[in-house]
């Protein structure tokens, strides 16, 4: 039967992703859940099928099937989403475009890699960066600072990293990235919250965590200063963020709120991006400029 405890841990978890190279540790994911193989399995078969409809019910519309046909995207390439819970929820924004392609593009082999590393900081995800770009990913999202603005403890006086360390934080791994690959990068600002629902959940109550979108809506305002091509999540969310587009803790989107986002990324990407005028203006890789990938 299931529990949904256990399936929210499930959805969320992923240790794998951390201590993937430890012999054994994907083939024990469903014992640290207190699962036999077939249970596990059946929990994330179906956050996956969450996934799939979400990306049918969005292809249901024409145009926004004509935007996923214009994704620059080519063909054989692969898409790095990186982020914090937001993105390796298993029916992330990040899974359902991997099944957006699948569905619309299924000839061009686009992959979808999900790097989403819940709990994690910029400062986390920057230690782990050089290994990851071991991938020689061709594009990589970036959905990162949800984490950052956490604050903790009674009537907090601080965010979990400051908004200059966040900020250097993005860059540098840019940075990275551009030094050691060829990749396309595109930026999405934090999700906002709910702050009512945050409030009241009990588990962020036993940690004293809490969010505030002021703390979002400024590091969401120094992203959309970068260079390269950003999704505003605040002014597609909202702010607060929609009362349906939020969960019950008030931080996680629901499905629907990951339908949106993933509505803005491909309206974003499809709407195109020119290049800055002057190349040394911005740390960037290959850079794109909208027009339909080749061969298609």
């Amino acid at each position: 039967m299931s529990n949904p405890t256990t399936d929210m841990w499930i959805q969320y978890t992923h240790l794998e992703k951390l201590y993937g190279y430890l012999p054994g540790m994907a083939q024990s994911m469903p014992a640290i859940f207190g699962l036999d193989p077939a249970a596990y399995a059946e929990v994330v078969a179906r956050y996956d099928t969450h996934a799939q409809q979400a990306a049918q019910q969005l292809l249901a519309d024409d145009s926004f099937a004509a935007q996923v046909d214009a994704l620059p995207f080519g063909a054989d390439e692969s898409v790095l989403a990186i982020g914090d819970s937001v993105t390796d929820d298993l029916q992330s924004w990040a899974e359902i475009l991997r099944h957006l392609l699948d569905l619309r593009r299924p000839g061009d082999g686009v992959r979808v890699v999900n790097g989403g590393l819940s709990a994690h900081t910029t400062a986390m995800v920057l230690r782990r960066w050089p290994a990851t770009l071991a991938q020689r990913p061709d594009w990589v999202i970036c959905l990162l600072g949800g984490n950052d603005i956490t604050r903790v403890g009674p009537e907090p006086t601080k965010p979990q990293v400051s908004l200059a360390e966040s900020v250097a934080n993005l860059r540098e791994l840019r940075r990275i990235a551009a030094a050691q690959t060829d990749t396309s990068w595109v930026w999405m600002t934090p999700v906002p919250v709910r702050e009512d629902r945050v409030a009241e959940f009990p588990a962020f109550q036993f940690g004293q965590s809490t969010w505030r979108n002021a703390d979002i809506l400024a590091l969401t305002d120094a992203i959309n200063n970068f260079d390269e091509p950003v999704v505003d999540l605040a002014a597609a969310l909202g702010v607060p963020a929609a009362a349906e587009l939020q969960g019950p803790d008030g931080v996680h989107p629901s499905l629907a709120g990951q339908k949106a986002i993933v509505t803005a990324l491909v309206q974003r990407l499809a709407a195109g991006e020119r290049r800055p005028a002057d190349p040394d203006a911005v740390v960037r890789g290959r850079g794109w400029t909208g027009a339909p990938p080749a061969g298609r």
